[in-house]
């Protein structure tokens, strides 16, 4: 206390942060002792944070960075169902080089084997790819690899294919009408990403064998790309020729990019899954942050004597509160710092699993911004909970901070305090709410969070309350675990809220996960088709019915007209001036499936409106799924212009529907009235339902019959389609855990740092039962209870409430169903329970081994 008496603080009058910061200094020689547990908290979540929206932001990056490598070119145009007419083709040649390539599904066939798989058909030309390289295993050129060789052609194929049809380079395949020969397998497919989701291996081919295979018929599902350099990569310059196409071909139908936008979706997903990990970080930061609350609690309890005298002397409670405010805003600074390095190395730890995960080189580097929200929380978690104990310790006499106080009552913080914390927890939720993208969302994470705590803190005061009026029981193990449950300065609220956070989280994954696993792997898969058959044409559809009664008499079999087009106006308000909510924006993006129909489907119900007459000859119609209208704000009476084949048709919505998606019948968002397309050329969609889900050998022989007979008709086995999806679920799952995995560290840190924070009182404790008799497994078998109990309540509560939170983000968030797994549920508390608590108990066990004599000389 060197330079600080009583005379020296009369002389100042309020004595201001600079001396405030001397003494904090002072006292933080003794170390760090008590404050590790705060320290990993704090570093813990920011590193979650930062390290997660760095992540995000390298894939973003990358994205931006190979832009003209991913789309093709500086330009893309993207046609269905037809190609280019001569003046479109006209215009894309006076704007640069142009490459066209056709994209489509289709069945390959081993000859020799009957094998087949669906495969992604790319039919490129001569000048593709305009940019990036394409590499073959073999070193050579793909000119040569696609080379026709007599009436056979070449072609480059994923590796993949040749796995799942038993096959090696130089065999054949059969593409529809045509005969493949495999000259190279792919090692590096620029442009890979911009053709979204892919359901089978990629069979690259020239423009010639596409012709050959006859798989593009007039109304086949296939798409034409064309890929512009132009002599600019300037954006507005792009977004200038985009503005000029729309205006002097407005009815062309085709979706255009540029390389500034060359992967939207994936883009959008990640973005996505970037906002709810940093959700799931501010959990682990919130759930540290009970830890941050114990450590300055605790810590303070030990500076009684120092508090005590800096009060002696003239110290007003201000002063003392800055002193202890500078120390906690330092030590939250080394858990920032702490946590920065480790939120800035993710990205270059995990570029080469991103890069084998996904097709684009994340640009791992250091993002001030990133970081800087992992500062901004972390600082904010920390002023937040050390503002309430600091102030507490604002009024307390020095008369009882000579002695042990042992007292249970409250002290209330002065109001400025009270307005402080309450101040730091409103910047906390706005930062929560507007940083994440997702208003709806995170006003549900914020309510959810803050009512979840309301809830913890009940609980905890409800447990020991309980504890304090239950009967005495006889045995002693379980007398001391009550007592310790209710007793003054317990460590009920502190397990309790950590336990409850982290405990919830989990479940609430586990439930997500477990019925989206559910949903895809058992429900779908039961009710769904067992085929979906594509590209069946007008003069083969009698033929093909014909076949299906005949192979699968036992099925049942639907079918409908189908076309692809894409929505062009609302209202006559052009689809691209249209801000729409994402639960209706997708459906303005890209092609959407049509049909028409004289008729109600089966699989719909009418919600408002009228269906038209059978023998309808009016104005064209359309009925709309209705969940898609509500997003897009949509009214019976409002016209659809829907752009088909390069023309623009305008229909006046009759009626909404519901349509049961989950069935994975054929769905359509929008169904026209028959007259709507009379004359279009189109294609029909078939599907086929065992009605006993059907055997694998059944389903295979069907396959191969109908490949036989209809080579052009492109077939999609719905299990192997589930199976893609499940794969993809399953990677996003573990991205998922690992972040799950942050929140139950720290309730494991939090949980020590409730321990520690006791530590001296369960020192004396034991030391004293110890000294009367006591055995060291009598008393850790009064642990064991105590945090059996506390467990098993927080444990029940965890279970329900994240069954609540799922079912939420499952029915509201991701528009499916819910099913409460009681298995999975409780395992993962369960389980998570034994983790936290084990590691709880090593703690105490090491606390009760300590020696009676030197604590008992201390007393």
């Amino acid at each position: 206390m060197t330079g600080f008496h009583a005379g020296g603080l009369a002389r100042t009058q309020g004595p201001g942060i600079a001396l405030a910061l001397r003494f904090a200094l002072r006292e933080m020689r003794g170390g760090l002792r008590g404050f590790y547990v705060f320290i990993a908290c704090i570093a813990l979540g920011v590193a979650a944070i930062s390290g997660v929206t760095s992540v995000s932001r390298a894939l973003v990056e990358g994205i931006a960075a190979e832009g003209t490598t991913i789309l093709g070119g500086d330009l893309s145009f993207r046609l269905i169902h037809r190609e280019a007419t001569e003046p479109e083709r006209a215009y894309l040649d006076g704007l640069g080089a142009v490459s066209e390539v056709a994209t489509l599904r289709a069945m390959a066939r081993a000859p020799e084997t009957g094998e087949q798989t669906l495969v992604e058909i790319k039919g490129v030309d001569g000048a593709y790819p305009l940019y990036g390289t394409f590499e073959l295993a073999g070193g050579g050129t793909l000119a040569d690899a696609l080379a026709r060789d007599g009436d056979t052609f070449g072609a480059a194929v994923e590796e993949e294919l040749l796995v799942r049809l038993g096959l090696e380079v130089g065999d054949t395949i059969a593409l529809g009408r045509a005969t493949i020969a495999i000259a190279d397998t792919i090692v590096t497919e620029p442009d890979r990403l911009s053709d979204g989701l892919n359901f089978g291996p990629r069979v690259i081919l020239s423009r010639a064998a596409i012709d050959a295979t006859a798989l593009v018929q007039p109304g086949s599902l296939v798409r034409f790309h064309y890929r512009v350099r132009t002599d600019t990569a300037n954006i507005e310059t792009l977004r200038a020729i985009i503005s000029d196409a729309r205006e002097k071909f407005p009815e062309a139908g085709w979706r255009i990019r540029s390389s500034a936008n060359a992967a939207p979706g994936l883009q959008r997903n990640i973005g996505r899954l970037a906002q709810f990990l940093t959700l799931v970080g501010l959990t682990a930061l919130i759930v540290g942050g009970v830890g941050v609350a114990n450590a300055v609690r605790s810590y303070l309890d030990a500076k009684r004597p120092v508090i005590a005298t800096f009060r002696c002397v003239g110290a007003e409670g201000g002063f003392v509160f800055r002193i202890y405010l500078l120390q906690i805003l330092m030590l939250a600074g080394l858990g920032i710092a702490a946590g920065l390095m480790l939120g800035a190395a993710i990205p270059f730890l995990t570029a080469g699993f991103l890069t084998a995960v996904l097709p684009v080189q994340a640009v791992a580097g250091i993002y001030p911004a990133e970081l800087g929200l992992g500062v901004l929380y972390g600082g904010l978690t920390a002023l937040t909970f050390a503002l309430w104990p600091l102030g507490r310790a604002h009024d307390i006499p020095p008369r009882l901070l000579f002695r042990d106080d042992v007292s249970a009552a409250r002290r209330w913080p002065r109001k400025r305090y009270m307005v402080a914390t309450a101040a730091a927890v409103l910047v906390l939720a706005s930062l929560a709410i507007v940083l994440s993208g997702d208003l709806r969302i995170s006003l549900v994470y914020v309510g959810a969070t803050a009512v979840v705590f309301a809830l913890l803190a009940l609980i905890a005061r409800a447990i020991m309350s309980l504890a304090r009026r239950s009967p005495r029981p006889r045995g002693a193990e379980l007398r001391l675990a009550l007592g310790n449950i209710h007793r003054p300065g317990a460590l009920t609220p502190s397990v309790v809220l950590s336990l409850g956070l982290g405990l919830s989280l989990l479940v609430t994954l586990a439930l997500i996960d477990g019925n989206l696993r559910r949903e895809l792997g058992a429900t779908i898969a039961d009710q769904a088709p067992s085929f979906f058959f594509l590209d069946v044409q007008n003069h083969e559809r009698e033929a093909f019915d014909a076949l299906l009664a005949r192979e699968a008499p036992q099925a049942t079999v639907d079918g409908a007209p189908m076309l692809r087009g894409r929505i062009a106006a609302i209202n006559d308000v052009p689809a691209s001036e249209i801000e729409a909510p994402e639960g209706g924006a997708w459906a303005l993006r890209g092609d959407r499936g049509i049909t028409y129909a004289d008729a109600l489907p089966d699989n719909s119900t009418l919600t408002e409106g009228a269906w038209w007459p059978a023998d309808h000859a009016g104005p064209p119609q359309v009925s709309f799924e209705n969940e898609v209208a509500d997003a897009l704000g949509l009214e019976i009476g409002d016209t659809v212009t829907v752009n088909v084949l390069g023309r623009n048709v305008t229909a006046e919505i009759a009626n909404f529907r519901r349509v049961d998606w989950e069935s994975l019948s054929i769905n359509f968002v929008m169904v026209f009235s028959p007259d709507t397309f009379a004359g279009a050329p189109h294609t029909h969609l078939r599907t086929l339902t065992y009605p006993n889900g059907g055997t694998t050998e059944s389903e295979l022989a069907l396959l191969k019959t109908v490949a036989d007979a209809f080579p052009t008709v492109t077939t999609v086995r719905v299990k192997d389609a589930i199976a893609q999806v499940n794969g993809l679920v399953a990677q996003l799952a573990w991205a998922i855990r690992a972040a799950a995995s942050v929140t139950l560290v720290a309730s494991v840190l939090v949980l020590g740092g409730a321990l520690a924070a006791g530590h001296r009182h369960r020192v004396y404790d034991a030391v004293i039962l110890k000294t009367l008799g006591a055995t060291r497994a009598r008393l850790i078998a009064s642990f064991v209870i105590e945090y059996a109990l506390l467990g098993i309540v927080t444990a029940a509560f965890a279970v329900a409430a994240g069954a609540l939170a799922a079912s939420f983000v499952l029915t509201q968030v991701m528009d499916s169903n819910f099913t409460f797994l009681p298995a999975t549920a409780i395992g993962a508390a369960l389980a998570a329970l034994v983790l936290t608590v084990g590691f709880g108990l090593i703690g105490t066990w090491r606390v009760l081994g300590r020696k009676p004599a030197p604590v008992l000389r201390n007393l």
